[in-house]
This record gives C-alpha cells, sequence and structure tokens, in this order.
C-alpha cells in the first residue's frame, strides 16, 4: 500500500470512529423524515378538507379564530397549504411555546391544535437537526460530523476504486454466496459506492439548511460571484414613523389578495407576520403544495399595505433558486415520488456504512491479534525444536 492509501486509510478510519455514531443517528432519522409527509396524510384525517367553491377566508379571519381560542397568542405565521388541505397558524404563547392550530380554511373553525414539540415527525426532525441537545451545541455537532462523513465518502471511493479492469465487475457486486463477514465487506464498500454521489448531494443540501455561510457559498458559486447576495435576499422593513395613509382593512388581508391575484396559479402561500423578523408583512406564493422551491414573494408595509419588495421567481438569480430548493433536494421530493425513494434508500444505505465498516474493522483487529499469536507460538516452537537438537 502507497504512503498515500496509507494516509487516506488513516482519514476514513477515524474519521469514522469520530462521527459514526451521530451519523447513524443522523440517517435514520433522514429515513424515517422523508415521507412524513405521506405518512401523516395515512394516519390524520385533520390533514385533508372537502375542497369549496366559495373559496379561503381572509387570514384575518384565521388569526381572529386563533386568537379568540388563545388569547395571549400572537399568530406570526399563517398557511394556506393547498386547496385539499387546512389552513395552519404558527401562534407564539410566550413563555408557553408555541401552538400549532390546523383550520379549516373555507369556514375558519378550528380542526386540530398541537404543541410542534409533541408530534413524532417534529421530534424525529429535532433529532436530525441537533441530536434534541441545545440547537447551538447539536447543529454544530451534526454539521461537523457531516462534514466528516462527506470526507469518509470520498476516501472510502479512492481506497475502493478497482485499479485492474478485470476487478470492476467483481467490485460492483456483493457476493451474496460467499462468508458473511464476504458479504459484510461488499455490503459496506458496493453499496457505498451506490450512495455515495446521492449522498453528498444530501449532505451538502443539509448544510445549507442548517448553516447560512454554507447556504451563502453555494449561492455565489450558482452565480459565478455576480449578485449581491444581500441586496436580493434582505427583506425591507416597515417604517414605523411613517404610518400615513393608514389601511383602511387589515393589511394581511391585502397582501394575500395581491399575491392570489399575482400568482394565480400558485397551489400554496405562507404568510409571515412576525415582528421579530423585520416588522413588515411577507406573503410567499409557492407552486405546488408541500413544495417549498420554485416561489415568487412579496413584502409589504404593515402599516399602510405599501409593496415594498418583490420576489419574482423568473427574475431570481440561480443561486437564489438553487438555496431555495435546498428542502425540496434533501428530502427527494425536488423529484417527486422517484426522488424521495432514493433519498430514502441512499439515507438508508448511509446508516449502515458505520455499522458494516465497524464490523470491517473489528475483523481485521481480532484476525491480527490471531496472527501475532501464531507467530508467537510459531517462535516459541521452533526454539524449543532447537534446544531438542
Amino acid at each position: 500500500m502507497t504512503n498515500f492509501k496509507k494516509v487516506t486509510l488513516f482519514c476514513h478510519r477515524w474519521l469514522g470512529f469520530i462521527s459514526g455514531l451521530v451519523v447513524f443517528i443522523v440517517a435514520l432519522t433522514g429515513c424515517i423524515f422523508c415521507f412524513q409527509d405521506e405518512i401523516q396524510d395515512a394516519m390524520y384525517s385533520y390533514r385533508t378538507v372537502t375542497p369549496q367553491s366559495k373559496g379561503y377566508v381572509q387570514p384575518s379571519e384565521l388569526i381572529a379564530t386563533v386568537k379568540k381560542a388563545y388569547p395571549k397568542a400572537s399568530p406570526d405565521y399563517i398557511y394556506y397549504y393547498g386547496v385539499e388541505r387546512p389552513a395552519g397558524v404558527l401562534a407564539n404563547l410566550g413563555t408557553e411555546g408555541y401552538e400549532y392550530v390546523y383550520l379549516d380554511p373555507y369556514n375558519a373553525k378550528i380542526t386540530y391544535h398541537e404543541k410542534p414539540q409533541t408530534n413524532f415527525f417534529i421530534i424525529v426532525e429535532y433529532i436530525h437537526l441537533y441530536l434534541l441537545l441545545p440547537p447551538a451545541i447539536g447543529s454544530w455537532i451534526v454539521g461537523g460530523s457531516t462534514i466528516a462523513f462527506v470526507a469518509i465518502m470520498i476516501t472510502g471511493i479512492i481506497l475502493w476504486w478497482p485499479k485492474r479492469k478485470t476487478d470492476r465487475k467483481r467490485s460492483f457486486t456483493i457476493k451474496w454466496g460467499g462468508r458473511w463477514r464476504r458479504v459484510n465487506y461488499d455490503l459496506h464498500n458496493v453499496l457505498g459506492f451506490y450512495a455515495t454521489s446521492i449522498a453528498i448531494i444530501l449532505a451538502l443540501s443539509g448544510l445549507a439548511i442548517a448553516f447560512q455561510p454554507v447556504s451563502r457559498a453555494i449561492y455565489n458559486t450558482a452565480n459565478l460571484g455576480s449578485v449581491d447576495y444581500d441586496k436580493e435576499v434582505t427583506e425591507p422593513k416597515s417604517d414605523s414613523l411613517k404610518r400615513s395613509g393608514l389601511a383602511k382593512q387589515p393589511v394581511i388581508d391585502m397582501a394575500f389578495a395581491y399575491a392570489r391575484k399575482q400568482v394565480p396559479n400558485a397551489q400554496m402561500f405562507l404568510i409571515h407576520n412576525d415582528p421579530a423578523l423585520s416588522g413588515a408583512i411577507g406573503v410567499g406564493a409557492y407552486a405546488k403544495s408541500m413544495h417549498y422551491s420554485h416561489a415568487d414573494g412579496f413584502e409589504f408595509d404593515k402599516y399602510n399595505g405599501k409593496l415594498l419588495k418583490t420576489y419574482d421567481y423568473e427574475k431570481k438569480s440561480a443561486g437564489l433558486k438553487l438555496n431555495e430548493m435546498n428542502y425540496d433536494i434533501h428530502v427527494g421530493q425536488i423529484l417527486g415520488l422517484p426522488g424521495k425513494i432514493i433519498a430514502f434508500l441512499a439515507s438508508l444505505i448511509c446508516a449502515t456504512l458505520p455499522v458494516t465498516g465497524f464490523i470491517i474493522w473489528l475483523g481485521k483487529r481480532k484476525k491480527s491479534k490471531a496472527k501475532k499469536v501464531r507467530n508467537v507460538v510459531h517462535r516459541k516452537t521452533h526454539k524449543q525444536q532447537v534446544a531438542e537438537v
């Protein structure tokens, strides 16, 4: 083995030891989360509604219903998920945390409510993102392990790649009829090879979701550094000192109506009314329900309803479009159901790699010890035979 291969093996092995457990947990929870929408739709009736011709109620009506049920609530986010889905309101209850309220979008009646942290798939998501640790700590542990995992996949390909053409057929297939250690070896190497490209894409998209510097790096790379990031993505702020011409109807209703008029084919709308962000009211209009890419956006002055900024999808830079695809890429839904299946299988393979890799290391370690024992016995026997002579 060359010195380069020795260094590569050392990095591959020890990065695996350091990050293996975290990679196993993150990959396994990623498998579970891939189909969370489909599973929840099948399990919970409140996630669907009967479409009606009269159209959606206004956002202000949803807010009024939630405020009546939770007087201390600040309804910061309003969701219209689609004609066959309920509306949702994420209500900030202050020290009591958040309450997620589902409502019928055609009559504003509450159909279900829950604390986000009690939802099984939200718990899975928190494990996936933070290992249930405080976000400031957990995100860095997961992020560091993910970076290590990318390096492991690359070094694994370098170590595995067959030198001779005659070895390639054997290297690309699993020898199911072999001994279990050989099957385990093939599972680690062959499945690892097939999953590498998808795994790296999933890892990078996950890092972009979790870490703004990664997202910005992807943005700058896609735009070749030619677009001003801050100018394109910075949200405008309402000026509380200029309240002249106050709107005669709730601004949030005006904003929603404007977005629907400008993007009539949008299937989903997300409205933010969070004063902690900018003080402005924003509406995102999404091309497909439950998909978070291909969106147009609008920002309005919260006091007089003036349009402050438009995010026209067709005019967005390539970097911004790519960043907005991160979630859909990460869970595979950018390619629909086939994409989710691919992401699921790749994540499942990634979860097995630390296990099969550890078994390989353990087997080599035992084999090395056994070899040393045989050598010692051989030397003792040899000495004894010489003494007898």
